[in-house]
């Protein structure tokens, strides 16, 4: 969010942060370990339910494309399965981008209005309502709707090519969920950067700046630095989409093994 946030230098001078490990090094010696945290309170309240409401979009996605239970999708099927779980988690995840944030980009220019993440979900209430603390909602489901779409259905996809002839899907080694899960977060983010970068000008540009949404966000990203711009924070983004993905597939596969076992007529 740094990087994507970072103001315009003036003519003649440097960027706030050359990139993603001299903002790295800039905040952990600014701030601290606890300023690489900044404003995570709100996500990880979300987290849990987040990711529960995202698989059983995908769940009901594909059921809802299937004859039969035992019908066997087809790669844009899964792809649509995963739209859906997209549109189910934007509801829980846009009010904790917005908090998030906004309380990273005030940590970076040094401003404090908010005390924390309670502190600012109550003033950005208290001063527009739930519109406030829904501001960016159609960026979000503009990031997460496709990127789902692609992060399950690449996911479906490296899970097939990984299994052995002869093998079951559901029998595959935890390493290879782990790989296929880190793999699918990075094409899940290759869709989602750009939308990602829009989405985090907006909901931290102050109030009337960008009256036409997104499109007075991408003309002003364009005009002034360039399509390339629409990618920042490439970097900070692939070196956690791998590890942070491929712990939540291995989660998930892990929980619903445990689950089978325990009621399995559930």
């Amino acid at each position: 969010v740094r990087l994507q946030t970072q103001p315009k230098p003036q003519p003649g001078q440097p960027l706030l942060y050359s990139g993603t490990f001299d903002c790295f090094r800039k905040t952990l010696v600014g701030e601290g370990v606890r300023g690489l945290y900044r404003g995570m309170a709100a996500p990880i309240i979300g987290v849990t339910p987040m990711f529960a409401v995202c698989f059983f979009g995908f769940g009901l996605g594909k059921r809802l494309q299937q004859r039969k239970p035992d019908d066997i999708l087809t790669y844009p099927q899964l792809f649509a399965a995963g739209m859906l779980s997209g549109v189910f988690t934007t509801v829980i995840m846009a009010p904790g981008e917005r908090i998030k944030c906004l309380l990273q980009i005030q940590a970076a220019t040094g401003e404090t209005k908010y005390s924390g993440s309670l502190d600012c979900a109550k003033q950005l209430y208290r001063e527009a309502g739930i519109r406030g603390v829904y501001k960016g909602t159609v960026l979000t489901l503009m990031r997460d709707v496709p990127a789902s779409g692609m992060y399950f259905m690449t996911y479906e996809w490296l899970k097939n090519i990984l299994t052995p002839e002869g093998k079951s899907v559901s029998d595959l080694s935890a390493p290879r969920i782990l790989f296929a899960g880190g793999l699918a977060g990075i094409f899940n983010w290759a869709v989602a950067i750009p939308p990602d970068v829009l989405k985090s000008r907006f909901q931290t540009a102050p109030p009337g700046k960008y009256p036409n949404g997104f499109r007075d966000v991408l003309r002003e990203l364009i005009r002034e630095e360039g399509v390339a711009s629409l990618y920042k924070g490439f970097t900070a983004v692939m070196i956690r989409a791998f590890p942070a993905n491929a712990a939540c597939f291995l989660g998930f596969e892990v929980a619903m093994k445990f689950l089978n076992w325990i009621a399995p007529g559930l």
